[in-house]
């Protein structure tokens, strides 16, 4: 088989993921047929994605029907359903995680995000939903709300392995790799083994091009500001990874064992037609990083997609874009607050629309 653009990709040291699980990716073998065509190693998911799954056609009917035998807990049968997939998931993964020594391979389940702003809640859902899959690849997305960054620290501290998401700011990555560093410390004082334990920070980068934008159209910025803020937002956050996992507090935890938490590029397609459909792929290649792609930007990029360390390049100019955004009059930290507010109302949005959609399916079914 010729080696396609996303392997080449990931040779420059960038792990592909995708940002969808279903029972069909599964059964139908697409997921495997992705592993091996696309370079795809890890997988994330999110309440919108099981959503879809779960109210397209039949597969999950069956387990639906046994499941309700037992539980009427809308949320409970959901779980059961999402739990079993990514177990799947992640036995297909396995090898991947095995061969890599724990570098990828691995498939997440969110925590509730209507749990965003509660840090014990938090906690008890994550150390649950570990439990409940009880896969050593598995990770739990706790979003990087300021009531997450404990909870974060905290699952850190017991050796689970977690994917922070919904990250917009620059200021906000620095707490989350803080809580994973101060979770890795405790985790080692307390005598704990750090070698396993893996992390990503999930940067959400298109929304930002898509809020920014909205305002510099408002403020009559020019347009070739218009599109620049999201792949400057990521560069510079690159540049923040490289040096907080620098140093002599980092070495002392990388003596131990502990790896570094991989800066990972989220919401990748592309919202506005009128910007090159594989943007925030392109622009954003560099080492010790993932980009989660949908469907369409896998297809995009194996069709024209351009391979090169782009990452480190530009970082004058991306630093440029931040005071030109600001001489506009928009307000940065305005823009990411508002992003983060925003994303916990759509995910907490999607879990009622999911939950919705089990009781649906629950009177289909109970009906039929």
């Amino acid at each position: 088989m010729a080696e396609s653009r996303l392997h080449e990709l990931s040779e420059l040291g960038q792990s592909v993921w995708i940002d969808f699980l279903s029972r069909h990716l599964l059964r139908s073998g697409e997921l495997a047929r992705m592993m091996e065509e696309d370079a795809v190693v890890g997988v994330t998911s999110n309440p919108t994605i099981f959503q879809k799954a779960i109210s397209e056609g039949d597969a999950y009917d069956d387990q639906f029907r046994e499941v309700l035998a037992e539980e009427d807990d809308p949320k409970e049968v959901f779980l059961r359903l999402a739990v079993q997939d990514v177990q799947n998931a992640c036995d297909l993964l396995r090898p991947v995680w095995d061969g890599g020594a724990g570098q990828d391979g691995y498939v997440s389940i969110e925590v509730d995000p209507n749990l965003a702003f509660d840090t014990d809640a938090t906690i008890a859902e994550a150390q649950r939903l570990h439990e409940l899959v009880d896969k050593p690849n598995c990770f739990v997305k706790i979003p990087a709300t300021k009531a997450g960054l404990p909870a974060i620290e905290e699952m850190i501290a017991r050796g689970r392995n977690i994917n922070v998401t919904l990250i917009f700011s620059l200021e906000r990555y620095v707490e989350v790799v803080e809580a994973y560093l101060r979770g890795l410390e405790r985790l080692v004082e307390s005598g704990g083994d750090p070698t396993p334990v893996a992390s990503v920070a999930s940067f959400f980068v298109s929304r930002v091009d898509t809020e920014a934008d909205r305002r510099l159209d408002e403020a009559g910025a020019p347009d070739d500001l218009k599109g620049k803020l999201a792949v400057a937002n990521a560069k510079l956050a690159y540049q923040r990874y490289k040096g907080l996992f620098s140093g002599d507090r980092w070495e002392a935890l990388s003596a131990k064992g502990a790896r570094t938490q991989r800066c990972l590029w989220a919401s990748t397609s592309t919202k506005n037609p009128e910007y090159r459909d594989v943007l925030y792929v392109e622009d954003l290649i560099g080492p010790e990083t993932v980009n989660t792609m949908p469907e369409e930007t896998i297809r995009a990029f194996q069709d024209h997609g351009e391979v090169a360390l782009t990452l480190e390049q530009d970082l004058d100019e991306a630093r440029q874009v931040f005071e030109r955004v600001a001489e506009a009059g928009v307000d940065y930290d305005d823009v990411v607050d508002t992003l983060e507010r925003e994303g916990v109302d759509k995910f907490a949005d999607s879990f009622k629309e999911l939950l919705d959609g089990v009781k649906a399916k629950r009177g289909e079914l109970v009906s039929a």
